[in-house]
């Protein structure tokens, strides 16, 4: 299996991690778990949006994987893309948790080159 492969197990998982960290309260009730959203304090609710953008961006980047794939592209730039999309977004989900946003634009600009970068390498 290839490291672009890797990174889309990655990158499906990433969300996961903002979802912890926007429930870690005393507080939370599991039993309604969306309707806290707005309750919740600032660094939990962009953690909250942090794993919505995470789960919007996900499909597009894991069908650039498969298609440059099965394209045949170049394997080195396609893991490479690959890697930097998932550091992008790793980085783009801290920037939005500690309230970033100029960083957090940017990083989520670099990590939508990726994915156009694997089109295009697949092209």
């Amino acid at each position: 299996m290839t490291t672009a492969y890797w990174m889309i197990l990655v990158a499906g998982l990433l969300p996961y991690w903002p979802t912890v960290v926007s429930k870690w309260r005393r507080d939370y009730d599991n039993a309604t778990p969306r309707a806290g959203i707005d309750r919740l304090p600032p660094a939990n609710q962009r953690a909250y949006w942090a794993q919505l953008n995470a789960f919007e961006a996900f499909p597009l980047f894991a069908a650039a994987v498969i298609i440059a794939h099965l394209a045949q592209a170049a394997q080195v730039r396609v893991d490479a893309l690959a890697v930097a999309f998932v550091g992008c977004r790793i980085v783009y989900t801290l920037a939005y948790i500690y309230d970033r946003p100029t960083l957090r634009s940017l990083v989520w600009s670099g990590a939508l080159l990726c994915v156009i970068g694997l089109f295009v390498v697949a092209a």
